[in-house]
This record gives C-alpha cells, structure tokens and sequence, in this order.
C-alpha cells in the first residue's frame, strides 16, 4: 500500500469528516517561506507584517532592523541563522509564518520547520532564477508533500528575466508553473502587475511605501496577450482538475469559465501538488506582496485539509515540537504544532519518550516579542514555556495511554499487525507510521569539527551548560567529549556553522572560548574484507571472564552486523542468546564509530559473526568490550583508506573572468562539470571540489574576480584519495601541516 493510498484509506473510513471539529476555525495557514540565499524571503515577510498591521516600520535587512533576523549575529551579517516564527491577519485569516535561513550550514532549520507548516512559499530571484539551495529546500518541502507557492522577486531590477525562471522550475525542479502573473513596466521602469485570472493591471503608490494600490482594465495594447494567457491558463488546469474539464465541456469553451472556478479549480490542484502557481513583484519596492498575501489564503490549505494521520488520536491533544529557543527572561520556550485537541496554559503533557512536562505559560509568536494566550486550537502554533526535558521532534500527547491508542488505532485502519505499529519498521506502511510517532530528527553528516576550551577552569561548567542550550536549539551541532585527548568537540555543517555558534557563546553567554582549528571530517572504509579470532581473558573480583569471538569485516553485505550460518558456524549461533547477540552487535558497531588512521567514521564496511565462545559468569559488558577490540584489531591490521567530503560548488562569474576561476579550480583537485551561461555577461561554473581545498575559498574568489564572483556550496557525499592526498590529510589532521 502507497503512502498516497493509506491517506485515502484514512479518509474513508470517516474519521476526516470529525476533523472539522478539532479545529476552531478553517481560517488558519501555516506557511513557510523558502528560498536561496539573498533571494528576498525576510525582506518579502518584513512586507508581509507591515502590510498586516503588525508593524509599523519597514525593516531592511541591509538597516539590521527586521522582526525576524533578531540574533545579532543576523544583523551585523544580513543573513537569516535561525527559523523564526510571526503570527498576523489578513482577509479575516490568520497566518502563522516561518521565516527560514537559505544558508546550506543551516538546512537542519528548515527541516524542522517543514514539520509545523501545511504549505510553502518559495522565493526566486528574478535575476538568478532556480539556484542551487532553492533546489536543496524544494526536496525538503517534497518530502514532506507540501502544497507550494512560487514568488518571483525583485522584477523590478533590469536584469529581471520572468520566462527564465518559469523555464527555470519547470527544468530543473521538474514541475507544472501555472503564471498567474506577468510583470509590466512603464516608461520611468517603475513595476505594475498583469492579473491573468482577473484580467486587470496593478500599480502599487510608492509614496505610501506600497500601502495603497489600484485595480484597472489593462490598456488595449495588453488586453488580447491577456486574453490568451487566461485561456491558456484555464486549458492547462482542465487537464488536470475534472471539475474544471467538465464545466469546459458544457460550456463547449473558455467564455464561460468564471473567476471563483478558475480559483476553485486552482486551490485543489495545489493541494493535490499537481501544479505551482507563481506570482511576481519586487519586495523591496513594495511591489506585489499584498497579491502574494492573496493567494496563500485562496489556494493553500488550511490546517483540516491537511495531517489527516493526526486522525488516530481522535478528540486527544498531540502536537508536534519543531524548535527551542532560549531567552533571558523567559527560559527554555518550546515552538509547538498543534495537530488535534487544545493546548492550554497549565497543560500537563508526556512525550513521546514517556518524560512528563508541564505547561507554564503560552504565548503567540511574533519572532523575539511574546504575548501570554489562554491556549491555542488545534491546526494552530504555539510557543510554551515550562518543558524541561522535550527535545526537538518530540511528539507531545495527553497521556502514554492516548498514544498507545493512537498507534493502535492507526495500524488498524492501515490493517497493519499490532506488533508491526513501531517506527523502526522499514516497509511503506510502517514508514508512513514513523512519520508521526518517531522522535528522532534526521541529523544530516557533520562536515567540520574543532575543538572547544573555555578561558578557564572555572568557566567548564558554564561552557558545558551553553553547549547543551545551543544543541537543544540546533540538532545539527554536534558535542562530543574526545576521552583521548580530553577534549570536548563540536561538529558542524561549514565555517559559517562553527563561527556562529562561538560568536553566540561570546554575546548570549559571555564566555570567551577558544575553538581550535577546523579540521575536515574524515570518513574511512576497509580496503579488503578480513576476518580475525580474538580472544580475551581476565580475572575481574575473583571471576574469570573469557571471550574468543570470529568476525570478518566486509563490504559486500546489506545488512551493518550478520551472521554467518554456514556449516558448523550454524550450529554455535543458534545457542546464542537472542539478548547476548544484541551485545555482540552493539559492541562491534561501536568500533566503527573511531578508525583507525585520523579517529573518522568507518563506512561502507559491515561486521560477520562467525564464531564465538563465552565462559561461564562473563559480564555482558566484557563481552561488548571483547566483539569492539576484535573489529578494531581488524582495521588496524587490514588497514584502512580515507574517503574525503567533496562539495557541490556553483559560480556565478563574468565571462572575463571565468578562465582565472577555473585554474585555479584545477589546482584545488576539482572537477569542472559544467560551464553555462547565465546571461549575456555572466556564466555559472559547476563544481565537485574536496573540502579540504575550500578553506577560505569565497575570499580567494573574490579577490580572483575583484568582488565580481558569487558562490553557494553544499556537501554532496564522500569519495576516495590518492596515497599522496592521503598523507597530507593525516599529517594535518595531526598537526605537523
């Protein structure tokens, strides 16, 4: 059964047609705004809290006076670090807006706040098209089937080219644009729009900074190109929406297809993901936003259209925590997504790892500023204040036993087995369970680590208690404490990552720590399969404990850990407890977490049991330590190779300099996979380069092209080096280069 066809089964059986109670109103959205970097989103939601009312000021990201880019780190650079959420109304609705970063070394925040949104707002660069992070948030936003809107922005610029970025997302992201928009500028170039379902021309009165704007019958000159977008437009929707194609049919032609059809057939369309639509406008002329506004209301869907899974749990509260946040005054406050029932001030919730939690107090979001609520409905965001112990992903519920009902409930309806309803089950059905019931947030591959120390002795704990805020905050962030050198480490997703997170521990908590010098995470794999029998005996208190266990180490296998069940080996597996296997599992794994050449990750290496003998009295433990000694007695004589990140670069650079860049590229080990050009003066260069070479590239770039140059970056896997490479990687991540 299809993810797809387990929704429909869901409702079916009736349950959807209770979901309208849940929910105080259908006049709710839930919206994420996604984009490239510098594409305009915080900009674009500026406009968007001006034109509500929430605001009285237009903040300018390049003023550092925005709503949503409160961190300072975010002011004095310009840029969105973390996901923030803003609550306005509009048109008698409330939207509830999550304004997200575009930088790739914070993706993890876009993640999760997929989790809390029922549709999108994508922004495009009129003058860049689809780049490289809109490709990278529209596969996240796909992941989680959420309906989308396309914004193209800044057409006010003269390099705007619309038809490129429609072209644009129908090539590269491989999706159906439906225009409802085209731009129209006058003879001083100031920017109008051309309504396509309405048949009108918008200009917005720059003097009351977009404020005001009028409707009119566009001129002669527009009207028959208008005209034929409209039937254009209506024909592509009746080929994808029956109720349209019908009305088309009786109607025996276009003519008398009204507005409120177009729209009708619109909205279900979206909500069906089966097209796109894409408006256009200029954020920072204050051009179009109030359109865009328009159109999140009429064509993505409400909170009961959507999360019909949720339906398991009937009238019970659950909801869904996607983000943590600390302040000063107010502790911990946790961003919650109610799914179905009320969250109340004074709540009493337990998590989805059975820890209980208390609601304190209950406040409406408008990114740093907080106003106290009595509680929120179902399909509604809400930050709390009170949870000690949720974690990012944590699914909070009434009580265990409405859980466990939920899981119940939902394996029945999906005519799973009862035992089968656990997130760790791999096939489709059980999948699509996981989705709601597992805690555990996908934590992409850390690229950089460095070594943290604080001033002094006395400032460990309180470095210590930062850390621990900032990793509850940010799941990609990884500490760890190196008990071989003593050291505690932190992993991140680039330079950017790792600077940030010290530059807030220097302003949030005063600590002026030291981060050592970033060093590249390293991965490692076996060069040929081996297999060792390793024994071990100890007198511990007066017990002897004695272990000699047979592992190969392998890459031809599927599974991480397996047995061998061939001939005699059969026959000594079989007496092995079910739990001691366990053991023998969690012991060999764990070798592979440390290599043995730079301490890197083994992959793409899997573990055989062959044999193993345990004395009578051997403590589980000494059996762990037994099977990890065996696989790390294995690396080390086998031997191991590196495989080194390599990242997916794309350049933007003038054609006269396009030369320059790419020899120097060459001498970085890199592999040149496309030049294109961009537009009449521009090329894009893409690029697969290892990161090691990558230290400090935007500056070398800039200087290359004298500030002409722009790049993005994100990681795209591993691959192997040559001996030479291989040298130089130890030797630096050493310390003796």
């Amino acid at each position: 059964m299809t993810i797809a066809r387990s929704i429909l089964l869901i409702q079916s059986i009736g349950i959807h047609a209770r979901s309208h109670r849940f929910y105080s109103s259908a006049k709710l959205r839930n919206i994420g705004i996604l984009a490239h970097i510098d594409a305009g989103k915080t900009t674009t939601t500026e406009r968007m809290l001006f034109y509500a009312g929430k605001t009285r000021t237009l903040g300018e990201v390049h003023r550092g006076n925005t709503v949503t880019d409160y961190l300072t780190q975010e002011r004095e650079r310009g840029i969105t670090i973390c996901s923030s959420a803003v609550a306005f109304n509009w048109r008698g609705h409330k939207i509830n807006l999550l304004d997200t970063p575009g930088h790739i070394d914070f993706t993890m925040e876009v993640e999760q706040s997929l989790h809390a949104v029922d549709g999108v707002i994508v922004v495009l660069d009129g003058t860049a098209g689809v780049e490289a992070q809109t490709i990278t948030v529209w596969t996240q936003a796909e992941k989680h089937r959420l309906p989308k809107l396309v914004f193209v922005n800044k057409m006010d610029r003269p390099d705007a080219d619309f038809m490129a970025c429609v072209r644009d997302l129908s090539q590269k992201l491989d999706v159906k644009p439906i225009c409802l928009q085209s731009p129209l500028k006058d003879d001083k170039g100031n920017l109008g729009i051309l309504d396509v379902i309405t048949q009108q021309t918008f200009t917005w009165n720059t003097e009351s900074l977009g404020r005001e704007y009028s409707a009119q019958p566009p001129l002669d000159v527009h009207l028959a190109e208008l005209q034929e977008k409209r039937y254009t437009l209506i024909d592509e929707l009746s080929g994808i929406d029956d109720e349209l194609a019908q009305v088309v049919i009786n109607s025996e032609g276009f003519e008398q297809v009204t507005n409120e059809l177009i729209q009708q057939a619109l909205r279900r369309s979206v909500a069906r993901r089966k097209v796109v639509p894409v408006l256009v406008g200029s954020a920072y002329k204050n051009v179009g936003i109030q359109l865009v506004m328009d159109a999140v209301i009429d064509y993505l869907p409400a909170p009961h259209e959507r999360s019909q899974l949720y339906d398991c749990f009937g009238e019970d509260f659950v909801g869904k925590v996607f983000k943590i946040v600390h302040d000063k005054q107010r502790g911990t406050l946790t961003l919650v997504r109610v799914f179905r029932g009320e969250l109340k001030k004074g709540s009493r919730l337990v998590t989805t790892r059975n820890t209980a939690e208390a609601i304190s107090k209950v406040y409406e979001p408008l990114a740093d500023e907080y106003r106290e609520i009595s509680g929120v409905p179902a399909g509604d965001v809400a930050i709390c204040a009170g949870l000690k112990h949720t974690v990012t992903g944590d699914l909070l519920t009434a009580s265990v036993s409405t859980l466990k009902s939920a899981q119940k409930r939902l394996g029945k309806t999906l005519k799973l087995p009862e035992n089968h309803v656990t997130p760790e089950e791999s096939d489709t059905d059980a999948t699509l369970v996981s989705e709601i019931f597992a805690t555990e947030p996908q934590i992409p591959d850390a690229v950089y680590f460095c070594s943290i120390e604080p001033p002094s002795l006395a400032t460990q704990n309180a470095m210590e208690a930062a850390l621990k805020q900032l990793q509850r905050e940010d799941p990609s962030l990884r500490v760890n404490y190196d008990s071989v050198t003593g050291q505690t480490v932190l992993g991140g997703m680039g330079e950017l990552h790792m600077d940030i997170v010290k530059s807030r521990i220097l302003t949030e908590y005063k600590i002026d720590v030291d981060l050592g010098p970033l060093q590249i995470a390293y991965k490692e794999t076996i060069e040929e399969p081996a297999i060792e029998t390793f024994q071990l005996e100890k007198d511990i208190a007066g017990s002897k404990q004695s272990v000699m266990i047979t592992l190969e180490l392998t890459r031809e296998q599927k599974e991480l850990f397996s047995l061998d069940k061939s001939g005699e080996n059969a026959a000594n597996l079989n007496t092995v407890r079910p739990r001691m296997l366990h053991v023998i599992r969690k012991g060999a794994l764990s070798a592979l977490e440390r290599g043995p050449r730079v301490g890197g990750q083994v992959v793409e290496t899997q573990i055989r049991l062959h044999n193993i003998t345990i004395g009578r009295g051997t403590a589980d433990s000494f059996v762990m330590a037994a099977a990890a000694q065996c696989v790390q007695k294995i690396l080390t004589s086998a031997g191991t190779r590196l495989l080194e990140p390599i990242m997916a670069l794309e350049i933007v650079a003038p054609t006269e300099r396009i030369s320059a860049i790419m020899a120097d590229l060459t001498r970085r080990r890199a592999t040149i996979n496309d030049v294109r050009p961009k537009s009449e003066q521009n090329k894009v260069i893409s690029v697969n380069a290892p990161l090691a070479e990558l230290s400090g590239y935007s500056s070398v770039l800039r200087t290359i092209s004298s500030g002409t140059a722009s790049m993005t970056m994100q990681p795209c896997g591993f691959a192997n080096m040559n001996a030479n490479d291989e040298v130089r990687a130890i030797k630096r991540a050493q310390g003796f280069e």
